[in-house]
């Protein structure tokens, strides 16, 4: 590419090569050491999830991203308060500005391609600074001593030094998450971020499942304060209640009443086997080398073929809608900016009695269905079930859900389109991954090109219906409901990160056994 034809991006450069980064391995690394990686980092995802801000306020704090906690994999008031959010951020902005043309990068050259990964880089410390101060100065406030504190040390009042020490804390661990996401990608197995959803999820899962702690910790067990697990909640309620007290509200309390019923534990188990199902489900073109007779092979094109990153890039983009329309409505000085601060067609809440909740506009439609009490119950008996969702009519609420579902669909066909194309997953990426390994279509000339109008057939067609079956299933889910408040999507996305990650190890050991294969699957 000529120099005037490159992109303006090329002018960050100088700052972009001197981020802090995870260096490539120079060569082959081996599959147990691989799994050490891989381990190593889970735990410390764990111990960061467990590591509380200092300074911080615990009992004032709101949490802006409760409802998708699950998916971006963070603990609230936690090192990982933001989790993968900024990371996700940042990969959306770029892929958007890619896929429309406005940033002018071949990604099949790998220069290009490296100015892409710094400037996503760099577009991640910023979407870290623009998340975590908003949050700081209005919904993680620092506590009275801690401010005391500062104050007696630096002087004033110390509660700007408290704020900005809280923001740095935020910026470090989430940059940490951004490495250990390398670390993952580039000496582990899969995908860091991949990895940290389904961990999170997977921990909700079980919490949801057999908590046998009470609803609310600091009061004693009873009828009305029943453990929180679906598995010891339902137990505990049917060797407590009478046959009339079941009868009258026991039997709905165990089955659709939240927390946790156990049609959300039914649901779950739904949701895993109807995703494992459609994850194995694929179209697989018959391969053979052109030069040793007799070796041949399948190039598998899965159904869904874009795996979840769809999914996981419209959760993340719902949720920072969610994040500025809360902000513009709430805070103190968002809220007086003309046209947009306090504007109740983005959305409206009551951050008294619902805190994070959206109770109408734009936010509501948009906001996720926790389970069938959330729109079923309003629709099928207002009268019982409007106040949860504030009194609106069930034809509002039948508007809600088919909203929310084609945006999900259609985002993440969106998505799917363009990860696919800065993925080199498109058809011509592909023909000449097959190309170079030495192997063609049987009946079909050894052409990079006769590969691409084949593959042409299937990918475009396939990547579209990937989204949307990824998108559907992960609104379906959601609109059914998941135990522990892991959301459908989260269980959609830790389903198909397993299966993925069984596959790639699967794959790591073949090319362990088979050196010859590296190749083909990309390896080093």
């Amino acid at each position: 590419m000529a120099d005037d034809e490159k992109s303006m991006l090329y002018r960050l450069r100088p700052l972009t090569d001197r981020l802090p980064a995870v260096t490539r391995p120079e060569g082959h690394v081996h599959f147990r050491t691989k799994m050490l990686w891989v381990v190593a980092i889970l735990v410390l995802y764990f111990v960061m999830t467990n590591v509380f801000l200092y300074g911080l306020d615990t009992e004032n704090t709101i949490d802006m991203f409760a409802q998708y906690r699950a998916i971006l994999a963070g603990a609230q008031g936690s090192l990982m308060h933001l989790g993968i959010g900024p990371i996700v951020t940042g990969s959306i902005i770029m892929q958007l500005f890619v896929g429309a043309k406005i940033i002018k990068l071949d990604l099949q050259n790998p220069e290009d391609k490296a100015i892409y990964q710094g400037t996503q880089k760099f577009l991640v410390i910023v979407m870290i600074i623009v998340e975590a101060v908003p949050q700081v100065f209005g919904y993680l406030e620092p506590s009275n001593a801690f401010i005391d504190n500062l104050g007696g040390m630096f002087g004033g009042s110390g509660l700007g030094i408290a704020q900005f020490l809280i923001v740095l804390q935020l910026c470090i661990g989430s940059y940490i998450v951004f490495l250990m996401d390398e670390v993952v990608s580039k000496w582990g197995i899969g995908s860091g971020i991949s990895l940290f959803i389904a961990a999170g999820v997977a921990e909700a899962i079980f919490t949801g499942t057999v908590n046998w702690y009470p609803l609310d910790s600091s009061a004693a067990m009873s009828l009305q304060n029943p453990p929180a697990g679906t598995i010891p909640k339902s137990i505990y309620l049917i060797a407590n209640m009478s046959a009339g007290d079941l009868a009258n509200g026991g039997y709905e309390t165990i089955l659709i009443q939240q927390p946790n019923p156990v049609i959300a534990l039914l649901g779950t188990i739904v949701i895993f086997m109807f995703v494992a199902y459609a994850e194995s489900s694929r179209i697989e073109l018959p391969l053979a080398h052109g030069t040793a007779r007799g070796a041949r092979g399948r190039y598998p094109i899965k159904l869904i073929y874009a795996s979840n990153i769809p999914v996981i890039l419209m959760a993340a983009l719902l949720a920072n809608y969610q994040m500025i329309a809360l902000l513009l409505y709430t805070n103190s000085t968002l809220s007086k900016i003309p046209l947009i601060g306090h504007n109740s067609f983005l959305g409206i809440y009551d951050p008294v009695n619902y805190q994070t909740n959206p109770i109408g506009g734009v936010a509501w439609y948009l906001s996720t269905p926790r389970g069938v009490t959330d729109w079923l119950l309003p629709i099928l008996n207002p009268d019982k079930w409007s106040y949860v969702v504030f009194d609106h009519s069930p034809s509002l609420v039948v508007i809600r859900v088919m909203i929310y579902f084609s945006v999900m669909v259609l985002g993440s066909v969106l998505f799917a389109k363009f990860w696919i194309m800065t993925t080199n997953m498109g058809p011509e990426a592909v023909a000449r991954q097959i190309e170079g390994s030495g192997m063609q279509i049987p009946g079909f000339r050894r052409d990079p090109r006769v590969l691409k109008r084949v593959l042409d057939r299937y990918i475009p067609v396939v990547t579209i219906i990937s989204g949307a079956v990824v998108g559907g299933l992960a609104a379906g889910a959601d609109l059914i409901g998941t135990t522990g408040n892991a959301s459908g999507t989260g269980v959609l996305l830790a389903v198909g990160i397993l299966i993925q990650f069984y596959e790639a190890m699967g794959r790591e050991q073949m090319m362990e056994m088979h050196p010859v294969l590296r190749g083909f699957f990309g390896g080093e």
